[in-house]
């Protein structure tokens, strides 16, 4: 007999619906599973029996007749051409398998059905569950059935009806008509509001580092922290998320469908900009992504966050310049001999190194060679170096502001929030959307930024000294723009323009 039930593969850049097809016939005893199934899809045929074997039916004398009397069975997961990894895929096999031996008269059409079985026919959990729930959104199916333990990530989309399923036998109960089931609902009022683990208060000094990270945070500008070693770049890297605004409904539901998908997911939902900072040693397959199965790297689980590189320099070269892509396009392509894949990566670089490979260039506690401080600039193109907008120097705070416990009167921090959120705002207004200043085309600097003769003067003399590349000049302007957001105004001032150029000056 033939049955037929809808599944999903998860992927983080191209999710899509499987048709999961079984017939089962009189025969040579043999199960067959084919359509691109990897090593853990292939292992369901010995969960699938196991569970089913384990599970207490209500008719279960009756169901091991019909079964004895049925020997070969092929499994189909349709399109034949994809591969299918992962051990979702048990839920919906069992469910075809009962079908086509008469326990189940009907399998739901409307419906996606994913979960891997345990041996006694519980349901474990799976990575993916929001992007399931989004797939049958987008592909119109009504409801999915997933396991209880990802039950609430997949009621984040309430256009579907999400359906948690603790064991086989209570699923099975229920597309009988035997039990009564009712649809997941999503509780938004149980996310608590979010406490800053560090303020930029907590930082002594400093003040000229953090002038630059709020400007960085207003208007999306990637920034480079340098300076000699033990200053506080790792600090001020790390509060530079506390003063980003909460992410809105979508972004938060995209972050969090990437991180589920991945298998890094460690809350319900995403709504604050994630934070990755990755080890220099790290490989270039963990950071930019790829691998045997393609997967998603540091910069895709930074998507919509910040991707903090400490060390820069001594990142591998390839890594480094990798950063191109996902700097200008906002995305990454991962390309193999099996295909490609393109994963979003729209996230704020901070980038902190050492002036040379000790640290102390320009002091007597330096003992780099000459050779060695070159190769360890050189690390840094210019292509990447342009694609920083800000620039900024990090030095050493006096020994007595270390211990002040020194009162400024309002907040550094609660200023910052609310001068970032004041500037985000007004570039929405500006630009009729979620778009940054830092993510202006040049046609767009052309529509939206008015200057004067005076300060086209400043721009260009100023960009023949600096020797400022094209897209170097531009960003000088975005900057500009993110300056007078900051302190309100709709028009660039010379003193926008003036602080802005000051943020190319790289003296390490």
């Amino acid at each position: 007999m033939y049955s037929k039930i809808f599944s999903a593969q998860v992927s983080v850049s191209n999710p899509f619906v499987v048709e999961v097809e079984l017939n089962v016939k009189k025969g040579t005893p043999q199960l067959t599973v084919v359509g691109l199934p990897d090593k853990a899809v292939d292992e369901s045929k010995d969960r699938v029996s196991s569970a089913l074997e384990n599970a207490d039916f209500q008719h279960s004398d009756d169901f091991k007749t019909i079964r004895s009397a049925f020997a070969k069975i092929t499994i189909s997961l349709a399109p034949a051409d994809k591969p299918k990894t992962g051990s979702l895929f048990d839920l919906p096999i069992a469910l075809a398998y009962l079908h086509s031996v008469g326990e189940l008269q009907e399998l739901p059409q409307d419906a996606l059905f994913v979960g891997e079985l345990s041996l006694d026919g519980r349901l474990k959990s799976i990575n993916g569950a929001l992007t399931v729930s989004k797939l049958a959104q987008d592909q119109g199916f009504k409801r999915v059935f997933v396991p209880k333990h990802n039950a609430a990530e997949a009621a984040l989309v309430d256009t579907v009806q999400v359906f948690a399923i603790d064991n086989i036998e209570e699923l099975i109960d229920f597309l009988r008509g035997e039990k009564e089931m009712f649809p997941v609902k999503h509780n938004d009022k149980q996310h608590k509001k979010y406490t800053p683990r560090m303020l930029l208060d907590d930082i002594k000094g400093q003040d000229a580092a953090k002038r630059a990270l709020t400007i960085a945070a207003a208007g999306g500008h990637n920034i480079a922290l340098f300076g000699p070693p033990g200053t506080g770049k790792s600090m001020l890297a790390k509060v530079f998320t506390e003063i980003l605004p909460d992410l809105d409904k979508e972004a938060s539901l995209e972050v969090t469908a990437i991180h589920s998908a991945a298998g890094v997911l460690r809350e319900t939902i995403i709504n604050r900009p994630p934070l990755r900072s990755p080890h220099h040693s790290a490989s270039y397959v963990s950071i930019v992504g790829g691998g045997a199965k393609i997967k998603p790297g540091e910069i895709t689980l930074a998507h919509k966050g910040v991707l903090f590189l400490d060390e820069f320099p001594e990142f591998d070269k390839r890594v480094i310049n990798a950063l191109r892509e996902p700097l200008e396009e906002k995305q990454v392509t991962v390309s193999r001999a099996t295909g490609s894949s393109v994963f979003p990566a729209d996230f704020i670089l901070i980038a902190a190194l050492n002036p040379c490979p000790c640290g102390y260039l320009g002091t007597n506690k330096c003992v780099c060679s000459a050779s060695a401080i070159q190769k360890y600039q050189q690390k840094l193109s210019g292509p990447i170096q342009d694609r920083i907008d800000i620039w900024v120097e990090v030095n050493q705070v006096e020994y007595e502001k270390l211990l002040t416990d020194e009162d400024r009167g309002a907040s550094e921090h609660n200023n910052a929030v609310k001068a970032v959120k004041r500037a985000r705002e007004s570039q929405k207004k500006r630009f009729m959307g979620n778009t940054l200043n830092a993510h202006m085309s040049a046609p767009a600097i052309n529509k939206y930024i008015k200057l004067d003769d005076e300060q086209r003067r400043l721009l260009n003399t100023a960009a023949e000294k600096m020797a400022l590349s094209g897209r170097a000049f531009h960003k000088v302007i975005k900057v500009a723009r993110t300056i007078a957001d900051l302190d309100g105004r709709d028009n660039i001032s010379q003193e926008d323009i003036l602080e802005a150029l000051n943020y190319r000056e790289k003296s390490f």
